[in-house]
């Protein structure tokens, strides 16, 4: 009878956590297509209809197309490059012993301890001085260089797991190091790729203090990302009372993640499995 009910509480806490978080999300959603008089009168109820020019106006008036657009452009740029520099790094400390290696590795690992709050007003400077305040490619090496260190503790830990023999037989059959890396090595890394790259996008989706602190400047609002642009919303439409536009702009910003997390939520456990192997 012991042994029974601690499944069976595991499985009522994982319910009520599950609960607990779907239900906000799916009331915001039901609340963008709802009218202002609905959301206020009788927010727990379905809309009466399907008013998609909360989402027109959301997206056109308050700008959030824009926002949505820049966002787009930093992430991509961003988690192209961590991915390509982060799986290099990890597979070189992984794979190539050399001197001070463990060095290497240990600094990357301090990055992960280091807040992003410390590096504030340094970090502007630094941006400044290099004539990227309040562009997009200034934003996108700075979420790049943020999101490095965990990428490669993840991947380093990855690559350790991966079995030596068929890199030796790739080496015996005349390949290089960067057709090792490319052809071999990386493919059978697809699942720790993909689990560190949705941790990665998360954070640069969502990040906030970072481009309040860099896009600053002559025009700088019309290169705001989406967590600006939401901001921003949130303050005009609780004034106007527009809250359908508002649940509309914040439903917007949910879809990617939500998509990304349903179309890769089996790499990301299988990659989250892999990596802890070792």
């Amino acid at each position: 009878m012991k042994g029974r009910s601690v499944p069976a509480l595991s499985h009522l806490f994982l319910i009520v956590w599950a609960l607990l978080t779907t239900l906000p999300l799916v009331w915001a959603v039901l609340s963008s297509f709802k009218s202002d008089n609905e959301i206020l009168t009788d927010p727990w109820s379905l809309p009466s209809r399907l008013r998609w020019e909360n989402w027109s106006r959301a997206w056109n008036d308050a700008h959030i197309g824009q926002y949505f657009l820049n966002s787009a452009i930093v992430v991509t740029g961003a988690l192209t490059l961590t991915m390509l520099f982060g799986a290099m790094a990890a597979y070189v400390l992984a794979r190539y012993p050399f001197r001070g290696h463990r060095v290497v590795y240990y600094l990357f690992v301090g990055g992960m301890m280091f807040p992003v709050f410390l590096a504030l007003v340094p970090l502007f400077f630094v941006v400044r001085n290099l004539g990227l305040l309040g562009t997009l490619p200034g934003l996108t090496l700075v979420y790049a260089a943020y999101s490095l260190p965990f990428t490669v503790f993840f991947l380093t830990a990855f690559f350790r797991t991966l079995p030596t023999s068929v890199a030796e037989a790739a080496q015996v059959d005349g390949c290089g190091h960067f057709g090792l890396f490319f052809r071999v090595m990386l493919p059978m890394a697809r699942p720790g790729l993909v689990g560190v790259g949705i941790f990665n996008f998360l954070f640069q989706w969502n990040q906030y203090v970072l481009p309040i602190v860099l896009m600053q400047g002559e025009g700088a609002e019309r290169k705001w990302v989406l967590a600006q642009g939401l901001t921003a919303l949130a303050v005009n439409e609780g004034y106007r009372g527009d809250f359908s536009g508002l649940f509309a702009g914040m439903t917007i910003a949910m879809l990617p993640v939500i998509l990304g997390y349903l179309l890769f939520h089996r790499q990301v456990q299988s990659g989250l499995a892999a990596g802890q192997l070792r």
